[in-house]
């Protein structure tokens, strides 16, 4: 199934990047990257204070923990199965001086102790949230939010769904907010 998206995904975004290719046994996801619109959208909606904690699972080329940092002052951690991806992404931090507020860590999604994160970010099939949903409820915190884009999580109810137009396409930003998920 999913080399099948991979395959949907490419055809329609170009190749994808070598830097990206990655074990897809493990992967939850094509490696796409949101346009910046829909990045900014995204952590507009989730309401990002500065001083704040946000993971982006996925995180791919870094561009949603460059924003949280330099716009929202938020500590930003990204969460990467790319290696080649985790290393553009820590040059990256350095070049733009930003050790104290944004780390990557190349490890696999479901694997990771979300307890101090404020807010989550997604770019990841449904059938993906719906694996990661156990360790969303049983890591965050009431009040917590998670975003989600394009891909809504199964089962929770959003406070918040926006459309937004961007490349030549529709895209859905689903906001859920942990305690009131049901």
């Amino acid at each position: 199934m999913l080399q099948v998206v991979v395959a949907v995904v490419s055809s329609f975004f170009g190749a994808l990047p070598l830097a990206a290719q990655i074990d897809h046994a493990k992967s939850l996801a094509p490696y796409v990257p949101s346009p910046q619109v829909i990045v900014d959208r995204m952590l507009e909606a989730a309401a990002l204070k500065p001083g704040e904690t946000l993971f982006d699972l996925g995180c791919g080329d870094g561009r949603i923990l460059f924003t949280a940092a330099q716009r929202y002052k938020a500590k930003a951690v990204g969460i990467e199965l790319s290696k080649r991806l985790v290393e553009q992404v820590r040059e990256a931090i350095l070049r733009q001086n930003l050790q104290d507020l944004v780390s990557v860590k190349e490890a696999n999604l479901l694997d990771v102790d979300l307890s101090s994160a404020d807010v989550v970010t997604l770019y990841l099939l449904t059938d993906s949230n719906a694996k990661l949903r156990p360790n969303l409820e049983r890591y965050l915190r009431p009040g917590a939010r998670v975003v989600s884009h394009d891909f809504e999580i199964r089962g929770w109810k959003p406070v918040r769904v926006e459309e937004v137009h961007a490349h030549r396409r529709n895209h859905k930003i689903y906001v859920y907010q942990i305690g009131k998920t049901k």
